[in-house]
């Protein structure tokens, strides 16, 4: 469906083992080295990057889980292993695993590859995102949910990507009607615009109450099964064609910034938190070029406020006397497994 015929249409006890995963390129090597946290077992190439992407993993899943749901997450009774590999060029992915059963998760396994730099700032928030949701819900999310939540988290050069297949994906009959995404169990065949649908999508409605109303939002669907209920009662729209109505519009747009007494507070930092400078493996680039409007569209969409986690880790960055480049995101694409025996 292209985008011009979609911004037209009106549309009218269990164990479940999750995998979440984007990467064009296999994981598994061997590691040379491990650092343990509260929460974490690292295996990478060097003692030093295993206790970097350890001391970030707990990091994040800290100040994300704050954002996310108002609170930090308990300890896991057994820690998530993580694999990482790491070197420069190598294509940016992961994959996480973990088990839903009786209302709780466990089992937990990542696999990470990429730059120092893409690993430590879009892969790993991507991943540890997918923990705190599974550790909060304790059952399986949409995908577009899931996926376009996680989105958010990552790096501003990696969200802007996004948004660039996206215009390609509404453009060239590859969007995705609402109601059918929502109703959406399984990947698709097509998973690509799930994922820069999802992220747009959740991008949308963040900016209009925040994480914390979107995670309400998203468990209240997921307690009733009315996702049109539970539109209406948080963001005051009917149903999910409607919602598709509005999205449209606002990215034919340029997605602008939605007036204050629709957005969220902005995130404030947690007091007492340690300042952790994120290395940068690989020299500066420039942001990649704006993607062609589509018809009656004036721009390229801008990428949302460094706000929460990046605030701050620039910020941290600046403490340690570090800098915070963009840089061309290095050729990725994701895919997601549903479940497996």
């Amino acid at each position: 469906m292209n985008f011009g015929a979609l911004l037209r249409s009106r549309y009218a006890p269990c164990r479940i083992a999750i995998v979440v995963s984007f990467s064009m390129l296999p994981l598994g090597a061997v590691s040379a080295a491990g650092y343990r946290t509260p929460n974490f077992v690292v295996e990478a190439p060097t003692e030093a990057l295993a206790r970097k992407i350890g001391d970030a993993a707990e990091q994040y899943r800290h100040d994300l889980a704050v954002e996310w749901t108002g609170r930090p997450l308990p300890r896991w009774s057994s820690p998530c292993p993580i694999t990482a590999q790491v070197r420069p060029g190598l294509g940016a992915g992961g994959a996480t695993s973990f088990v839903f059963e009786k209302g709780e998760v466990f089992n937990w396994q990542m696999s990470i590859q990429g730059s120092e730099e893409r690993v430590l700032d879009s892969v790993l928030p991507h991943e540890i995102t997918h923990t705190i949701f599974a550790s909060h819900f304790r059952r399986p999310l949409p995908r577009w949910a899931d996926e376009g939540a996680c989105t958010t988290v990552e790096h501003p050069v990696e969200r802007a990507r996004q948004h660039t297949l996206l215009i390609e994906f509404l453009t060239t009959g590859r969007g995705i009607a609402f109601p059918k995404m929502f109703a959406m169990r399984e990947y698709p065949p097509d998973v690509l615009p799930l994922y820069s649908q999802g992220y747009s999508l959740a991008r949308f409605l963040i900016e209009r109450g925040g994480r914390h109303k979107f995670v309400a939002f998203v468990g209240a669907g997921l307690d009733s099964g009315d996702w049109a209920r539970a539109l209406s009662s948080h963001y005051g729209v009917s149903d999910p064609s409607s919602l598709q109505e509005v999205w449209l519009d606002w990215v034919r747009k340029g997605c602008p910034a939605p007036p204050a007494s629709l957005a969220g507070p902005p995130a404030r930092p947690v007091a007492g938190m340690q300042a952790s400078a994120t290395a940068r493996g690989q020299s500066p680039d420039p942001l990649p070029a704006p993607p062609q409007p589509v018809p009656s569209q004036t721009a390229a969409i801008a990428t949302p406020p460094r706000r929460s986690i990046y605030s701050l880790a620039a910020a941290r960055s600046r403490v340690a006397g570090g800098s915070d480049p963009t840089r061309k995101p290095e050729a990725r694409a994701e895919r997601s497994v549903d479940s497996v025996p």
